[in-house]
């Protein structure tokens, strides 16, 4: 069987067999040391037929046993080696249970139906009756999933297959008569009738919703008239000479490897894989590389693998797991291919970085000689593609909660991997669902009985000719809102063998005979090791948000400096879009965030490159608070793009609306935004813990300025004032001061009250949201100001100097918090939202050099940026 027709793979129990990989001996560890967390004594045959002792006390008791009950299940069917040839199919057993709410929510306390009518205001029959008409036909696509029966249109459709099933459901519709007297029958009740029904049609699927109606409302007028072409708008964009060199904005903004960038962007460029496309008529028009997005998901996939064939063979990942010397700007220089690749496609970085960046970094920084030696010269070929299966149906974030089983079998010396329950199945492994042919499981490890906690594992999934391996099932997750050309995939292991040298054993280890020994003595620490090859992901994925805020930018920035509407005198002519003040707030602070944000991301990549064992909590509490804080503004700076493009901003060709379905996801993966901005308030208050018990002052993390005195802000606050970098330190520095008092004085509070720790920092929660903003915001002001001290005087740190000023103010504008926690007064607070429209107003002349500064090719932004009537005329056949 070959992927190209797999789905879901159910193979017979006569053919499940034992995997047989060869390895080298094992490496042992001079000293021992058990994880803490739920021990248990070995079980006796009796036993293992019974439920076991609660695995974790903090799981309620339902779901203990269900757990305990699972597992001891799981250890009553393990078989000899000679009995190991034939398998149980895998029986779901949930670990995990799901409950409908309405059966453990209490009873209403009012009546539903009289809230519905409340809310939905009028024809609720009727109502009800559009939605029986659509679930009773097989046209709107019912599914059952859960137990239920579902319908929603199949997106998986091409373009042209959605057309047609559009029309047929609007047949179908009006064949029930839904459309019944909507133009014939007059008055305010026939109205509300009509708007009912179709906004019903409109929850079922919204192009649904505009095909109708644009048909019966909007009725437009035929054009019997040729339309004549006539010069009418200037749409030419024109550089001036601008007041500073380009190249040194650039160098400022990328921060390292611009000769590389721009070969990566050429390699690209001339291969046709990368779906080269003219913007204009005729040959000499604009030449655009991006996705064919009108392609289904198997031929967004199979696009995806031929263009990593061709980077691998142009030798773009030549020496990317294989280089030996560990060079700190050998890493960066990695780092900017993928952020090239990026700004051409998501799916296709996301696809590569799983590869490299996970599977493949998993199999360096937590392997040993052992491993590197059987497996990173083929992944770096692509003779192995890997995944990295840590996400579970029933944990994410929660990554100590995973429920998969690795025990180990001393008389084999193999590990049994298992998934135990149906919450326990990998989901949303990247690679998993069609391509990948290993993949590092995690797993809780048992020996004897007792829980040593999270591990890394290497399992095969498929055979040299793409077939999924015995006691292993695959199916897909589906289709999603972007990404479809990733293939995410579900796992279930149905007690799979791996031999005991397939354990990532750098930090921990497991002797022939069951003993268990590590080089770090801490569970805690030990835990957090097994995680770092999540660090570098956060790096790219925060790196390559602000490239991407960059290209959204841009393209807005451009088409705002080329497109008019409206005039301000009867016979003048219509303003550019960029010339409205409100236009220039919507964008210009973008532009401002996406340099600032540039400057932290390259501070960021340096400090993972040069990283050493005491730089790692820094490193983990930085990418945690810039990868949710680029993402966020990642995806708030697309949108607003967006807008600012009107309609050509839903079209796919002029990018920054499929960029905002493709790069959704950055907010959950790689660590939840929320999650991570928790850990790192949390992760303030054992600074501010450590310090205050030792009595000694604050170091790293930028919190030195917690030593010195408290900043005092001025009563009235001038414009040179709020321009003042010292002043703009000072009030982001206060605002962190006293948020970091707050929250710890709150956790305190609730710890005084009996409340357990963790639970005291739940409850803070508000604050903490608001100190781990505080702290990334100061962090990248202080960042980008340590760059600006290196510009000489002159016209670009005046450039720089806007860019920062309004970057503050608007955080001032944008944020409550300088106001609730009396930072600011309700006057300087108007002052500094009032300077946002100055500056912006300073910063307009200079918006078409700054973009032109970010080092993307013309190729890579979108027709939209350029000439786009051009672009549309009718002789450019584009459609």
């Amino acid at each position: 069987m070959t992927r190209r027709n797999l789905r879901f793979v159910h193979l017979p129990p006569f053919l499940f067999t034992r995997q047989q990989i060869y390895t080298p001996s094992c490496r042992s560890f001079p000293s021992s040391s058990n994880f803490h967390h739920n021990p248990t004594k070995s079980l006796s045959s009796r036993q293992r037929s019974q439920a076991i002792a609660p695995m974790d006390p903090s799981y309620p008791p339902s779901a203990t046993a269900r757990r305990a009950a699972a597992i001891a299940r799981h250890l009553a069917g393990l078989s000899p080696r000679d009995a190991a040839a034939v398998a149980a199919a895998l029986e779901p057993s949930a670990c995990l249970s799901y409950a409908p709410p309405e059966s453990s929510e209490p009873a209403p306390a009012f009546s539903p139906l009289e809230l519905r009518s409340l809310l939905d205001g009028h024809h609720l029959r009727e109502r009800d009756w559009a939605f029986r008409a659509m679930e009773e036909s097989p046209l709107f696509c019912q599914r059952r999933s859960g137990g239920k029966v579902f319908v929603s249109p199949d997106y998986n459709e091409g373009k042209e297959g959605q057309r047609e099933a559009t029309m047929r459901r609007v047949g179908y519709l009006a064949r029930r008569g839904v459309f019944r007297g909507w133009l014939t029958e007059p008055g305010p009740d026939a109205e509300l009738r009509k708007l009912a029904l179709l906004e019903c049609l409109g929850m079922y699927d919204h192009s649904l919703a505009i095909k109708i109606g644009v048909h019966f409302f909007l009725c437009p007028r035929r054009m019997s008239q040729e339309i004549e072409l006539v010069s009418c708008l200037g749409r030419v964009l024109r550089l001036e000479t601008p007041g500073f060199a380009l190249g040194d904005l650039r160098r400022l903004l990328d921060g390292h490897d611009l000769g590389v960038r721009d070969w990566m962007f050429r390699v690209m460029e001339q291969s046709t894989l990368f779906c080269s496309r003219h913007g204009g008529p005729g040959p000499a028009g604009r030449v655009f590389a991006s996705p064919d997005f009108n392609k289904d998901e198997e031929g967004q996939r199979e696009a995806t693998m031929r263009r990593i064939g061709y980077l691998a063979r142009r030798g773009v990942f030549r020496g990317w797991l294989t280089d030996t010397e560990g060079d700190a700007e050998a890493e960066l220089r990695r780092i900017a291919l993928l952020d090239c690749i990026g700004v051409y496609d998501h799916l296709l970085a996301i696809k590569i970085g799983v590869h490299f960046f996970l599977w493949g970094s998993a199999i360096k920084f937590l392997g040993t000689k052992r491993h590197h030696d059987k497996w990173l010269s083929d992944t770096e070929n692509y003779v192995i593609k890997g995944c990295f299966s840590m996400t579970e149906l029933g944990h994410g974030s929660n990554v100590r909660g995973i429920e998969t089983v690795a025990t180990y079998d001393i008389k084999t010396r193999e590990f049994v991997i298992n998934t135990p329950c149906e919450s326990a199945q990998k989901y949303w492994i990247g690679g998993a669902a069609n391509h990948a042919t290993h993949t590092i499981v995690f797993a809780q490890l048992h020996i004897n009985g007792r829980n040593e906690g999270v591990h890394a594992f290497v399992a095969q999934i498929r055979d040299e000719h793409e077939n999924v391996m015995p006691n292993i099932q695959i199916a897909d997750c589906g289709h999603k809102i972007g990404l479809n050309g990733v293939d995410n995939g579900r796992i279930w292991f149905n007690n799979i063998r791996v031999p005991r040298e397939n354990l990532l054993n750098l930090v921990a280890d497991v002797l022939p005979d069951g003993q268990y020994v590590s080089t770090i003595d801490d569970p805690d620490q030990r835990f957090a090791a097994f995680l770092s090859p999540l660090t570098l992901g956060r790096v790219n994925i925060a790196v390559n948000a602000v490239y991407i805020s960059k290209v959204g930018v841009a393209i807005a920035v451009r088409y705002a400096l080329s497109r008019r509407a409206f005039s301000v005198t009867p016979d003048g002519p219509e303003m550019l879009l960029l010339d409205y003040p409100s236009h220039q707030r919507r964008l210009l602070p973008l532009l401002a965030k996406a340099c600032l944000m540039s400057s932290a991301g390259n501070f960021m990549k340096r400090m993972y490159v040069k990283r050493t064992p005491e730089l790692n909590k820094s490193i983990h509490i930085y990418s945690s608070a810039l990868k949710a804080t680029l993402t966020w503004q990642n995806m708030t700076t697309l949108q607003e793009c967006r807008e600012a493009c009107g309609g050509q901003g839903l079209k796919t060709e002029n990018r920054i609306g499929i960029f905002k379905a493709e790069f959704d996801v950055q907010s959950t993966f790689e660590g939840d935004n929320n999650v991570l901005m928790q850990q790192v308030s949390k992760a303030l208050y054992a600074e501010f813990l450590t310090a205050k018990r030792k009595n000694q002052p604050f170091k790293g993390l930028g919190l030195e300025h917690l030593n010195g005195p408290c900043p005092v802000i001025p009563d009235y606050l001038t414009s040179g004032t709020l321009r003042s970098s010292s002043f703009q330190m000072d009030l982001l520095c206060l605002r962190e001061r006293d948020l970091l008092k707050r929250f710890t004085t709150e956790v305190s509070n609730y710890l005084a009250q009996g409340e357990s720790r963790e639970k005291a920092l739940m409850l803070s929660y508000q604050l903490a949201e608001d100190l781990a903003r505080a702290f990334t915001e100061r962090t990248i002001l202080q960042i980008f100001l340590e760059d600006e001290k290196n510009i000489p005087t002159g016209s670009l740190k005046d450039i720089l100097g806007l860019l920062r000023s309004l970057y503050v103010m608007v955080c001032i504008d944008e944020s409550a918090s300088f106001l609730r926690y009396g930072c600011l007064s309700r006057e300087n607070v108007a002052a500094a939202r009032k300077e946002v429209m100055t500056l912006c107003s300073e910063l307009r002349p200079h918006a078409l050099a700054i973009v032109s500064s970010f080092g993307i090719p013309d190729a890579f932004l979108s027709p939209l940026a350029f000439d786009w009537i051009e672009a549309n005329a009718r002789s450019s056949g584009n459609e």
